[in-house]
């Protein structure tokens, strides 16, 4: 069966499933309307926060954005995967979605009054960590309402058409922008839209039965959370250090992901800016171009890295990419001008991309089933902290034109560096 065939054949049996499974139906409601809100909300917010004329966001709240709309993903996520396990999920589902939709309307409320980004921000946060509840929640409930042997390709299913929903919902909250006219009132009535999503998951939640997506036991027990995911992440660093090619790609990763948040601070300032005679489009607009630049890049680099690692294996292939990375860094990211960051947006996507799925096979093929998890878990966290964390310092010392050649060399020093740490890792380990 060709690959072709192979996609529809998974649509097929997912749209059946679909049909005859009342509990799928309500779940992919649930998923699809939360991701739909997140990506009007998230949208939504970013215009208010970095494209906003009403607002001059410096450097540091411009971090701070950031900060809100990723961290949740990598500090409260292991934690709501632990709760769930211990928690009704349908109970889970209900009240985080009528919590967020709360939130995600005092946020818009915030945006209206207008003032300092603080309580928008602080609202963002609360909003989006809940939302981190909902996602894993729905996932943890899937093989409740669908048999075993359709399980991979429903999910398949709808984690497609989930990111394509969120998609649509950001250009919803860009149009509402856009129909409106920028500014904190804008930003604010397409924030308040997000919460429908919020009301229909939370209400799609309230039509399963009390502990019908699990899990049995539903004793309360934090401590063991905590625990439990504190120790999993001391397993997953324990599981990369014991398989050499694994540490490779996690460094390779740790890299790009710094120079991946100094590059995106750098690009952010460059197209707030009105000294814009590229002809290329500037401001939230600009942005989403450098955004389906990076796309384009990374679709590139999924055709070509299945194709690249079998010749060269998978810690080759990282350091033949940051070879890449420090040249597309010296190349195109230190003129400093748009046209010039489109082109490195293109080029680390490729890169970038490449280091990901070599990481991604490493951890499936070198760490045990036992560990898989844990180190995937671990992955996660590496990839936003590093990126959040390279922002926040780039924040400190970036002037607000984002014009820095000292900073777009250190990006390129950084690579240079996770290169050389990466051949040392391979050195050593051989020896």
């Amino acid at each position: 069966m060709t690959s072709t065939s192979a996609r529809r054949e998974t649509w097929r049996r997912t749209l059946h499933t679909l049909r005859h499974s009342p509990g799928l139906g309500r779940l992919a409601v649930i998923r699809f309307s939360s991701q739909f809100g997140d990506g009007m909300f998230q949208a939504a917010l970013g215009g208010a926060i970095l494209f906003n004329p009403e607002r001059e966001t410096d450097p540091v709240a411009i971090a701070a954005g950031f900060a809100v709309l990723l961290l949740p993903y990598s500090i409260i996520g292991p934690f709501a995967g632990a709760l769930l396990d211990r928690w009704d999920r349908r109970l889970v589902l209900m009240w985080a979605g009528a919590l967020r939709g709360l939130l995600i309307l005092t946020t818009a409320v915030t945006l209206v009054i207008g003032g300092s980004e603080f309580l928008p921000l602080l609202c963002a946060l609360a909003a989006i960590g809940v939302s981190r509840f909902v996602g894993a929640g729905v996932s943890a409930s899937l093989p409740k309402v669908v048999r075993q042997s359709w399980l991979v390709p429903t999910n398949s299913v709808l984690t497609t058409a989930g990111s394509v929903v969120a998609a649509l919902g950001a250009a919803t909250a860009v149009a509402v922008i856009g129909f409106i006219g920028a500014g904190d009132r804008a930003s604010g009535v397409a924030v308040a839209f997000a919460c429908l999503g919020s009301v229909i998951a939370a209400v799609a939640a309230a039509r399963f039965t009390a502990h019908s997506l699990g899990p049995v036991a539903t004793e309360i027990d934090r401590r063991g959370a905590i625990r439990s995911v504190a120790s999993g992440l001391r397993g997953g660093a324990t599981a990369v250090w014991r398989a050499p090619g694994v540490t490779t790609t996690m460094i390779g990763i740790g890299a790009h992901r710094i120079c991946f948040g100094l590059n995106t601070l750098i690009m952010v300032l460059v197209l707030r800016g009105n000294d814009n005679h590229s002809g290329l489009p500037a401001g939230m607009a600009g942005f989403g171009v450098a955004v389906g630049a990076t796309a384009i890049g990374m679709l590139i680099a999924a055709l070509i890295t299945p194709v690249v690692i079998p010749r060269l294996g998978r810690s080759r292939t990282v350091t033949y990419a940051l070879i890449c990375s420090v040249l597309a860094q010296l190349l195109f990211v230190t003129p400093l001008t748009q046209g010039s960051l489109l082109i490195a947006a293109f080029c680390l996507g490729i890169t970038g991309q490449c280091i990901k799925l070599s990481g991604d096979a490493a951890m499936q093929i070198d760490v045990d089933d036992d560990h898989r998890g844990q180190v995937f878990a671990l992955q996660d966290t590496v990839f936003n902290v590093a990126f959040i964390g390279a922002i926040a310092a780039a924040s400190t010392v970036v002037p607000a034109d984002g014009k820095s050649v000292g900073l777009a060399l250190t990006g390129a020093a950084i690579y240079a560096l996770g290169l050389s740490a990466a051949g040392l890792n391979r050195r050593v380990r051989a020896g």
